[in-house]
């Protein structure tokens, strides 16, 4: 099998990373997911290669985090990222996308359902309610997705999002 090349770039001034991610809704509930090192949650999803479509990356990202086939849903934000992180700055396009997981993955709300290794990492996923208030108190970036989950936009939006304007570093 031929070595996958990962959209990332690195630079003297940062790095730029291409992310494909998931919103997956269960009985008011949002799927998350976090590295357990690192002190944010996000939502599922990862890095494109070369010459994959997002919608290609998100399914092949879900089978290969979750163990399941996903449906992707219509495309709800394209969002320019800047924000701080390991030391560096970075520059991050994400779309992020509805998606829907099979009755059969795991819901139990605030408990993690599911937990494997990934490379270096050990990611971990729950189901946590879709309101502002439990996303604000989970820190989970872009920050400006919590103002808008019980809300979520009619068409697809284009968003520049930087945390520095809220003088955050995670």
């Amino acid at each position: 099998m031929p070595k996958r090349t990962m959209i990332r770039l690195n630079g003297p001034a940062g790095r730029f990373n291409y992310r494909i991610a998931g919103l997956a809704f269960r009985e008011g509930h949002v799927l998350v997911h976090r590295a357990v090192h690192e002190p944010f949650w996000t939502f599922p999803g990862g890095r494109a290669e070369i010459g994959e479509t997002s919608e290609e990356t998100l399914k092949r990202e879900m089978v290969e985090e979750l163990g399941v086939s996903v449906e992707v849903g219509r495309l709800l934000w394209i969002i320019e990222n800047f924000f701080h992180y390991e030391k560096r700055d970075w520059h991050e396009l994400g779309f992020y996308y509805l998606m829907e997981v099979p009755e059969s993955f795991p819901f139990r709300p605030h408990d993690i359902v599911h937990q494997l290794e990934d490379g270096k990492d050990v990611l971990e996923f729950k189901w946590v309610p879709a309101t502002k208030e439990a996303l604000k108190a989970l820190d989970i970036p872009p920050y400006f997705i919590a103002d808008e989950i019980e809300h979520l936009p009619a068409t697809t939006r284009h968003v520049v999002w930087r945390d520095g304007d809220l003088d955050r570093d995670i």
